[in-house]
């Protein structure tokens, strides 16, 4: 009964802590902006936006009203920028084993890498720096051609924030350095079929087992609400693809895609959007022949949904993506498009609450001394869920340290 009555004393305690906490969260508010909003309201000039409990509450009130009022002074104001299709949080060091956690051979459908995901990793306050507030994370590898599920996380380094499971199924097909990819193909579509067979089935009245990890995933998946984002390059496969899409009603996405601007009029007829590097320029195999820097123009100009995303080693470099977007408007793509696909696009593919700047959306939102996209500009201040995060990185740490005056040697560590 003493220990009863202690415990139910210290959940008193969490809950009246808990309860402080929520009553003093600040309302927060911006003015004399520049917004970039990422929808079709453009940019407005001597702006201000209200946010309150993580969620943008008004823009442009004929009053202010917030607890806390930063004054843009005209600066550029955008939604936090969303980057995809990476392992961050999930690797380290690339060169270390013990920290990737992104791929498994024996993975497949149900593999659920979140699980794994590190919000204290040191490359998120990196990618901090690039004005990104979200990411969604992917699995790689494996033997089978389903490397697993997709998750959205937040970049604010809460290691007990929200994360956003079975965002997407992820799929790789294409070239194979054995066997044919003909058979990958097929592999994908008996999986569609079987599992459409077996929803179609009506149930029996004894039969109460638990539907599995990857048939709750696959119903998802053919009814269009859970994306499946494939990894694919070459025309003849991305046609292929669009008449899998066709038979099954599925939401499809296009991972890489570097061929996918020969065949752009009928991605964009099928409604498919497309996720590519904008730095993609030399064919790095057979299927990529077609690669080139102003492949995302071309595609927005043809009238696909473009994602960027940042090509390589992807988790250590996700800084980069402004800069990539920058790169793809210098080759043709409108500000607004660029802005879009890396914002406001990705979160209509992976239903995120996120990626503009309207009234009910999550306030991740990026104030910056510049043009974002310009190589000389840096983030002034970042909010993610209405709350002010640091941008300082280990990079900025490790200048501090060695260019400090100290009496002590240039190499000592505490």
């Amino acid at each position: 009964m003493k220990n009863l009555s202690r415990s139910f004393s210290l959940s008193l305690v969490a809950a009246g802590l808990l309860a402080s906490g929520a009553a003093n969260a600040q309302s927060l508010a911006i003015i004399n902006a520049t917004l970039h909003t990422a929808t079709e309201q453009g940019v407005l000039e001597n702006a201000s936006i209200v946010m309150d409990n993580g969620k943008i509450t008004a823009i442009n009130p004929q009053q202010v009203q917030a607890d806390k009022v930063i004054d843009a002074n005209g600066q550029i104001v955008t939604p936090g920028f969303i980057a995809s299709i990476n392992q961050l949080g999930l690797v380290e060091v690339s060169a270390v084993a013990g920290s990737r956690d992104a791929g498994e051979e024996k993975a497949g459908i149900d593999f659920d890498v979140s699980l794994a995901y590190n919000a204290h990793s040191s490359l998120i306050p990196y990618a901090r720096k690039g004005g990104v507030t979200r990411d969604v994370i992917t699995p790689h590898g494996g033997d089978s051609i389903f490397s697993g599920l997709a998750s959205v996380v937040d970049l604010s380094g809460d290691l007990q924030g929200d994360i956003q499971k079975q965002a997407a199924l992820v799929v790789y097909l294409g070239e194979r350095s054995k066997g044919s990819r003909a058979f990958t193909l097929q592999t994908l579509i008996n999986k569609l079929e079987e599992h459409q067979t077996k929803a179609a089935k009506k149930p029996k009245k004894d039969d109460d087992s638990t539907p599995s990890t990857e048939d709750k995933v696959m119903v998802k998946v053919l009814s269009g609400d859970m994306p499946l984002v494939v990894g694919v390059s070459r025309a003849a496969d991305i046609i292929e693809l669009l008449k899998v899409k066709e038979q099954f009603g599925i939401n499809l996405v296009l991972n890489g895609a570097q061929d996918a601007v020969v065949v752009k009029e009928q991605i964009a007829k099928a409604q498919v959007p497309v996720i590519m590097s904008a730095m993609d320029s030399l064919p790095s195999s057979f299927d990529s022949l077609h690669a080139s820097l102003d492949n995302a123009a071309a595609l927005e100009k043809a009238g696909v949904k473009v994602i960027l995303t940042v090509g390589g080693d992807a988790s250590h470099n996700i800084y980069q993506l402004r800069f990539d977007a920058g790169n793809a408007v210098s080759y043709g793509m409108s500000q607004q498009g660029a802005l879009e696909a890396v914002t406001s696009n990705v979160a209509s593919v992976f239903n995120i609450n996120a990626g503009s700047i309207e009234v009910g959306k999550a306030a991740d939102v990026v104030m910056w001394s510049n043009d974002p996209f310009e190589l000389s500009s840096h983030v002034s201040k970042m909010i993610i869920n209405g709350e002010e995060v640091s941008t300082q990185s280990r990079q900025d740490k490790l200048r501090e340290r060695y260019t400090t005056e100290s009496s002590m040697p240039r190499a000592y560590t505490k």
